[in-house]
């Protein structure tokens, strides 16, 4: 990224090379014997330049009266002659690097070396100001020209604003022809190389470029006031307050002048502040304004997915978000036996009768904003009218669905059932759980409208709320994962991990999972929950995989997810997002009594198997668990219920039932995995048995990310015997 800005920065900004610095170019002397470059020295003398910077190879040994001639030129020029010694390629600094001239051309000669830093695309990126060669340390050529010193260990950035294509160039072969003007190097420092043969290097805005080329932007970035490189934070400091002020921000104007601001900032102010020799460094200022915009793209698709139903109207939970003005009732209506009516309607209908029956409330209350829950719930907020009229309006929306609703080929008759909140000046969610309770209430009882009342809502279970307060469990990470360790029986060693959803709330302490994930089920959230856990374990699967050992990670789907149709296109985006292996997540399935659709279930797992998911029959021995689920699914793994597991020691007719599931399962090429393994006498039992992973509080109990990472790690190094 810094690269690309750098780049693209200087191919739009230039400044012209100072006229203090020029090239003599020595690629027209075809001889270039020893005697030509002491004729060249000799001219440069009688034009009076300040200093030379000898850049060229001699072919020194050729000829003795041009050898000595050339001794004599060095030693006439004194210390204003600079032998250059370039290394054999960017970011050489070793003495192997450079090809000193032999002592006996140039004894006593001062030496000035030429060695920089470079980026991944080998452009230049900085230089220090002297290397350490041997015993002795050089002056680099940027530093020599400049007249800068720096501490050992320094380094400066070239003022890449210089356009290379505009340093000053004499033809060395004019000049020994006589055809430069007097004195028109005058006072000048002199680059004397063979331009055409010159070392290559990469310089933003102009691709490659002549080495030399970088050693006089260097000479001009040392010669500014200022010599400075701030690095990356004062931009990524800036960046990140202005994020963070945008973010708080409750004025759409100030966010957008803070987003902006930043924006600009990132983008502009680099380059002139370059130009006063500070160089500040914009990639990781860059990388959190884009990732940041990344995070609230996803956060805005995330809650547009979260607040809409699978009807395409916006659900319970987007109503919850809103503030409720004053002056308004909260409503929800119920339809009567709707499970069984989607149940006779094709999957493409369902959306349409819910959206029939959003119109028709629309038509009776008057607003265009209906929003719907699962279970045939849908709520909308009304003016507030005196009781006895709000409640005759409602009886009169109910004669609205007197007449059948057409579906299609399919006819219903529709009965709706009202619950109305009026306590105004509490939250949307407690506003719209309790206008949902009334519903409910009132469908339960065969009434048609249900009020809540006030002094009542100190009464209201906590389940009302509980889908609602969910939500909020992700989002300040009171909802949050534990990982118990599954362990390789024969090999004795962890071998994957099964992720449990765990909620600590800030009031009520720890909530029991099997509580929450039924109410999240029963509300519908429970879609949402389960992808937030997929996400969050294939996070953990990605960093315990990076350890070098295979990893398995087992994650639970709901029976209420298995039959549905979006299931696999979700979990393949996913895993492709993600980019990470599907064999190397299970999905474990219980309770398989509660799906729906058992064809559509199996079709579903089926494909996630053939996508390279591994499959679990959880819980294997209880409930639909058994036999009959075995044969419809292709699993990998069955996974022993504890009950059979817990009393393996002492029951020889659980130890039968384990001894036969273990064998019946490697007969169909199923991997057994035994859970609640409490005690070192079982788990050696069942390695005897045959078991082939284990799982329970002997070997490891649920634990926080960090901590099992750590346990994992330790029990690798143990492993491999490294300290």
């Amino acid at each position: 990224m810094s690269h690309v800005f750098w780049n693209v920065a200087y191919k739009f900004y230039g400044e012209p090379a100072p006229t203090s610095i020029v090239v003599v170019a020595t690629d027209e002397i075809h001889d270039g014997g020893s005697f030509d470059y002491a004729r060249l020295l000799q001219k440069l003398r009688q034009q009076g330049v300040a200093r030379v910077f000898f850049d060229t190879k001699v072919p020194y040994g050729l000829s003795r009266s041009g050898d000595d001639r050339l001794r004599q030129e060095f030693a006439a020029f004194g210390n204003r002659l600079v032998m250059v010694v370039r290394a054999q390629k960017l970011d050489s600094f070793d003495a192997d690097a450079f090809r000193f001239p032999p002592p006996a051309i140039a004894s006593g000669v001062p030496i000035a070396v030429s060695a920089w830093n470079a980026n991944f695309l080998y452009y230049v990126k900085s230089g220090p100001f002297s290397v350490a060669i041997g015993n002795t340390r050089y002056p680099t050529v940027s530093a020599e020209l400049a007249g800068a010193q720096g501490s050992d260990g320094a380094t400066f950035e070239p003022d890449f604003a210089m356009d290379p294509t505009t340093i000053p160039r004499v033809s060395g072969l004019r000049l020994l022809d006589g055809m430069v003007p007097a004195e028109a190097l005058r006072g000048k420092q002199v680059l004397v190389t063979n331009v055409a043969q010159a070392t290559m290097a990469g310089y933003f805005g102009h691709e490659i470029v002549g080495e030399y080329a970088a050693d006089i932007a260097g000479a001009v970035a040392l010669r500014k006031p200022l010599s400075l490189s701030l690095g990356v934070l004062p931009l990524l400091f800036l960046a990140s307050v202005a994020v963070w002020l945008a973010h708080r921000s409750t004025s759409r104007l100030n966010k957008g002048l803070l987003y902006g601001g930043a924006v600009a900032v990132t983008l502009l102010a680099p380059l002139p502040i370059r130009t006063l020799g500070v160089v500040v460094e914009p990639e990781l200022a860059m990388l959190v304004l884009v990732f940041y915009s990344l995070i609230r793209m996803w956060q805005k698709r995330t809650r547009r997915i979260q607040h809409t139903s699978a009807s395409g109207l916006p659900n319970l939970l987007a109503i919850s978000t809103r503030q409720i003005e004053i002056g308004r009732d909260v409503i929800v209506a119920v339809i009567a036996r709707y499970e069984e009516m989607l149940a006779t309607l094709p999957q493409d209908l369902h959306g349409e009768y819910a959206r029939q029956i959003a119109r028709r409330i629309s038509v009776g209350s008057g607003t265009d904003d209906i929003f719907h829950g699962d279970g045939g719930h849908f709520a909308w907020t009304e003016e507030a009218r005196p009781l006895e009229m709000q409640l005759s309006h409602l009886e009169g929306m109910r004669a609205l669905f007197s007449a059948p609703l057409q579906i299609g080929p399919h006819t219903f008759d529709t009965t709706i059932h009202f619950g109305l909140d009026r306590n105004e000046g509490l939250d949307a969610l407690t506003r719209v759980n309790s206008a949902l309770a009334s519903a409910n209430e009132a469908l339960n009882n065969g009434r048609a409208i249900e009020l809540f009342e006030a002094h009542r809502l100190a009464e209201a279970p906590w389940e009302l709320s509980l889908h609602a307060r969910i939500d909020e469990g992700l989002r300040n990470g009171d909802i949050w994962l534990a990982f118990q360790s599954q362990w390789d029986v024969p090999r004795g060693r962890i071998c994957g991990a099964e992720a449990l959803i765990r909620w600590n709330h800030p009031t009520r302490g720890p909530i029991a999972p099997d509580a929450f994930i039924l109410h999240a089920e029963r509300a519908g959230r429970i879609d949402a929950l389960t992808y937030w856990v997929l996400e969050q374990a294939i996070t953990a699967a990605h960093k315990l995989n990076a350890f070098g050992q295979r990893f398995q990670m087992s994650v639970n789907l709901s029976a209420q997810m298995v039959d549905k149709a979006d299931l696999v296109t979700n979990f393949a985006e996913i895993v492709r997002r993600r980019a990470i292996d599907p064999t190397l997540l299970t999905i474990e399935i219980t309770e398989t009594s509660s799906v729906r659709n058992r064809p559509a279930a199996c079709h579903n797992l089926t494909q996630l198997r053939k996508m390279g998911f591994r499959l679990s029959i959880d819980d294997f021995g209880t409930g639909e668990a058994s036999l009959a689920y075995l044969a419809d699914l292709p699993s990998d793994e069955l996974k022993l219920d504890r009950r059979f597991v817990s009393k393996v020691v002492t029951s020889e007719r659980d130890r039968t039932i384990v001894t036969s599931t273990i064998h019946l399962a490697h007969a169909l090429g199923q991997v057994v995995v035994a859970e609640g393994i409490e005690d070192a006498a079982t788990f050696a039992l069942l390695r005897d048995l045959g078991c082939d992973h284990a799982q329970g509080y002997y070997l490891g109990r649920p634990q926080p990310f960090a901590v099992f990472e750590r346990e994992y790690r330790a029990s690798i190094l143990r492993q491999t015997g490294s300290v």
